[in-house]
């Protein structure tokens, strides 16, 4: 019966997770506009924010449009 409860609460997760993945892609901006996303790191219980503008995601080899609505938080400038 636990494992029952543990899969539903997953599956319930879960949904709101695909619901977003069709979203818009990031909002257009300048070359110097900054996009916030989450990022994860090894070992962290906490996913620091990190922004950068669009050719610096890329460098880290990002698409800010692919990742923006699983980890984008805002948008500057």
């Amino acid at each position: 019966m636990t494992s029952l409860r543990i899969n539903l609460a997953l599956c319930l997760t879960a949904f709101p997770t695909l619901a977003t993945a069709q979203s818009e892609p990031a909002p257009a901006g300048t070359a110097g506009t900054r996009y916030c996303m989450r990022i994860e790191l090894t070992g962290n219980i906490v996913e620091p924010v990190r922004c950068w503008t669009r050719d610096q995601w890329a460098e880290q080899g990002v698409d800010v449009d692919k990742e923006w609505t699983r980890e984008g938080v805002r948008v500057i400038g």
